[in-house]
């Protein structure tokens, strides 16, 4: 397999398209009714976040293996995460079902990145 070289974690593809996603929930949510600003808005736009905050600080800590894989699996988590409120937003009638399959099969993207690389990390070489 050919090993890529990656010179942070901007290089990464999931966490460019985690952070594409972030800013996507943050402008959708916009558009949520006021009185869920404290709820929906605010957990949703948290957990959009935390999957991009979480592969770059797995990134920056990648020496230590374990934490690594930790940071990358707390990535994951928030991406589900991320779908359940997508999915009460849905419900709710905040957004489109088109909307919602979109970003919906982003985050499937999402997470299959992120088993890909945590069960392949060693395949990449860093400086």
């Amino acid at each position: 397999m050919k090993t890529e070289v990656i010179k942070n974690c901007k290089d990464l593809k999931v966490c460019q398209l985690a952070y594409k996603l972030a800013i996507e929930i943050f402008e959708i949510t916009k558009k949520f009714p006021k009185e869920e600003t404290y709820s929906l808005t605010d957990q949703i736009r948290r957990s959009s976040r935390s999957v991009a905050i979480n592969i770059r600080e797995g990134f920056a800590k990648r020496k230590y293996e374990q934490v690594f894989i930790r940071h990358l699996n707390d990535a994951l988590g928030s991406s589900e995460e991320t779908r359940g409120w997508l999915d009460f937003a849905l419900d709710c009638k905040y957004i489109s079902e088109n909307e919602h399959k979109i970003l919906d099969r982003q985050y499937d993207e999402v997470n299959a990145m992120l088993y890909s690389l945590m069960n392949s990390w060693q395949n990449f070489s860093t400086f």
